[in-house]
C-alpha cells in the first residue's frame, strides 16, 4: 500500500499538501497517530503518521522543524496533519516537510483518524483480530478496547492483560526503575526485585515508558519489559508502551492527591500545642489518607520522599500515606510482614536509581500503637534518619542500642561543641591518645601502659593531667562516660 492508495479514495476526502511522486509511491508499513511534540522513538520505518497537531503553537517554525525532523529520522512515510485544532494545516508544517522531503497530507474535520487507519489497515492487511507479525501494528479492536478501559479507569493488571491478549501466552511486565512489578501477565512468574532490575539488560525486550511531568523523580521511571525478544513485533511493543504512558499520566496525577493526604497527616504530627494534640483531627486525617483506625501505626523519614513513596511501595498490602519527606504506614502485626527489613532490603535498588552522588537514607520510628503514639514516632524516625549514614542508610530506633549509635543521631554541630567544651583543653596530642586507650583498656593502668609502650608511672602521670584539665574524676563511672561519649563526639 502506497500513499497514493490514499488520495484516491473520496471517501477519506484527503489533500496533498506536497509530495513528489516518488516518495509518494513507497511502500506503508504502518500507522501511528500522535501529538507528541519529538515522537521519533516511537516510530518505525515506512509508517503513516497521523497528527492533530495539538503541538503545534502558531509561528512556532522551530518547533515544526524538530517535529518533522523527528518523522525524517525515523524514516516515516507522510505525515496526515489534521484540519480540525487549528481550522488548516499551518505553512510553517508545510515548509519543514518540504525541507525534510516528508509528504505532507491534510485530513479534513469531517474526516477521523480512525477512518484513515482502518482504511490502511483493511487494505494493507485485511483481518485486524489476526495476530500481528514483524511488521504489523496494535490492531485497532484492540486500540479502542485499550482506549475504552483507560477511560473507564482500569489498571495497570486489566490494561496489560488485554493488550497482550491477542499476542497469545506472553509473559510481559511493567516495572519501576527500583524492579517492583506494576503489573505483570497473567502467564508471567513473579519477578524479584532484584532480578527484574538487572534481567532487561541482559535478555529480552524493553521499552521505556516516558513520564509527562517536568518534575519527575529518577525513582518515577517506568519500562514494559518482555522476556522473550521474539513474543511480539517492536511496533505492537511501542504501541502498547503508548497506552501506558497515558495511564502513567492518571496515576501521577492520582499519587499527587495522594502525597497532598499524606503530608496532611505529617503536618497535623508537626503542629505546635500540647503532645497529644488533636486526636479526632489526626484521626479524621489518616482515614482520608486510606490508613485503618486504630492502628498499630510506624511513621518513617527519609532524605526523598520519591524514593521514600517507591520502597513502600515494594511492600505488599502494608497501607500508607507519604508526605514531603515523611511518611505514616500501617502495621498490621497479623500479616507477617516484616516492615523495616523490607524498606532495608529494597533501599539498596533505590539507591543504584538516584546515583551515586544520592544522599538516601531513611529511619524508622517505634511501633505506635495508636494514633496517639504517632508524634513520638515520627521524632524517634527523625532521630533515626540523622544517626544514618553510608554504610547504614535505613536505621530504626531500636537499632539505637549502644552510645556510639546514640550519639550518631546528634546533630554534628552539637557533637562538636560537646566535644570541645569537654575535651579542648586536652589539644589533639598524647593526652587525648592516653585517655582513649585507657578507657578501652577499662582504666587498667598495666594494659595501657603496655599498649602505648609507656611506662606506669608515665600513664598515671598524663591521666592525672587528663583529670585536672578536663575537672573530670576518672574514679566516677559518670566522669567516665562523659570523657568517652566526648571522645565518641570528635
Amino acid at each position: 500500500m502506497h500513499v497514493l492508495d490514499l488520495l484516491q479514495s473520496d471517501s477519506l476526502g484527503l489533500t496533498l499538501l506536497w509530495g513528489e511522486d516518488a516518495l509518494l509511491g513507497q511502500e506503508v508499513s504502518g500507522v501511528t497517530a500522535t501529538d507528541l511534540e519529538d515522537p521519533g522513538r516511537f516510530l518505525g520505518p515506512g509508517e503513516l503518521v497521523l497528527s492533530g497537531l495539538v503541538w503545534w503553537t502558531d509561528g512556532d517554525l522551530a518547533k515544526a522543524d524538530r517535529f518533522v525532523a523527528a518523522l525524517a529520522g525515523a524514516g516515516a512515510t507522510a505525515l496526515l496533519a489534521g484540519e480540525e485544532t487549528h481550522g488548516r494545516v499551518p505553512d510553517e508544517l508545510v515548509a519543514a516537510c518540504r525541507a525534510h522531503r516528508v509528504p505532507i497530507v491534510a485530513v479534513p474535520a469531517r474526516t477521523s483518524f480512525r477512518a484513515v487507519t482502518e482504511a490502511v489497515y483493511l487494505r494493507h492487511w485485511g483481518d485486524l483480530s489476526r495476530r500481528p507479525t514483524r511488521t504489523f501494528a496494535l490492531p485497532e479492536n484492540v486500540r479502542g478496547e485499550l482506549s475504552r478501559l483507560l477511560e473507564g479507569g482500569a489498571g495497570a493488571a486489566e490494561l496489560l492483560d488485554r493488550a497482550c491478549a491477542h499476542l497469545g501466552r506472553v509473559s510481559g511486565y511493567l516495572l519501576t526503575a527500583s524492579g517492583r512489578t506494576v503489573a505483570r501477565t497473567p502467564s508471567a512468574p513473579a519477578l524479584p526485585a532484584r532480578q527484574a532490575v538487572a534481567a532487561p539488560g541482559r535478555e529480552g525486550i524493553s521499552l521505556g515508558i516516558e513520564a509527562d511531568s517536568s518534575d519527575s523523580s529518577p525513582y518515577d521511571a517506568w519500562r514494559l519489559y518482555l522476556p522473550d525478544p521474539d513474543a511480539a513485533p517492536p511496533r505492537v511493543l511501542h504501541e502498547i508502551a503508548e497506552v501506558f504512558a497515558r495511564y502513567r499520566d492518571r496515576q501521577t496525577r492520582r499519587a499527587a492527591l495522594e502525597r497532598a493526604a499524606g503530608q496532611e497527616v505529617i503536618a497535623l504530627l508537626e503542629e505546635a500545642g500540647s503532645p497529644s494534640g488533636d486526636p479526632g483531627a489526626l484521626e479524621e486525617a489518616l482515614a482520608a489518607a486510606g490508613l485503618p483506625a486504630g492502628g498499630p501505626y510506624r511513621a518513617l523519614a527519609a532524605t526523598s520522599g520519591d524514593a521514600l513513596a517507591e520502597a513502600l511501595g515494594h511492600l505488599e498490602g502494608v497501607p500508607y500515606a507519604v508526605g514531603r519527606t515523611a511518611a505514616v504506614l500501617y502495621e498490621d502485626p497479623d500479616a507477617g510482614v516484616e516492615v523495616v527489613a523490607g524498606l532495608r532490603s529494597v533501599w539498596p535498588l533505590l539507591r543504584a536509581c538516584g546515583g551515586p552522588g544520592a544522599d538516601l537514607r531513611l529511619g524508622a520510628g517505634a511501633r505506635a500503637e495508636g494514633a496517639e503514639g504517632l508524634r513520638a514516632s515520627l521524632s524517634q524516625a527523625r532521630f533515626a534518619l540523622t544517626a544514618a549514614d553510608e554504610e547504614v542508610p535505613v536505621r530504626a530506633v531500636e537499632q539505637l542500642d549502644t552510645l556510639a549509635e546514640l550519639l550518631a543521631g546528634v546533630p554534628p554541630e552539637v557533637r562538636g561543641v560537646f566535644g570541645a567544651r569537654t575535651l579542648g583543653a586536652l589539644g589533639d596530642g598524647m593526652l587525648r591518645e592516653t585517655l582513649e586507650v585507657f578507657l578501652a583498656n577499662n582504666c587498667s593502668w598495666a594494659r595501657t601502659a603496655e599498649a602505648l609502650h609507656l611506662h606506669v608511672n608515665t600513664v598515671h602521670y598524663r591521666i592525672e593531667r587528663v583529670q585536672v584539665l578536663t575537672g573530670r574524676d576518672l574514679s566516677r563511672l559518670d566522669h567516665k562516660l562523659d570523657l568517652y561519649a566526648a571522645l565518641r563526639c570528635l
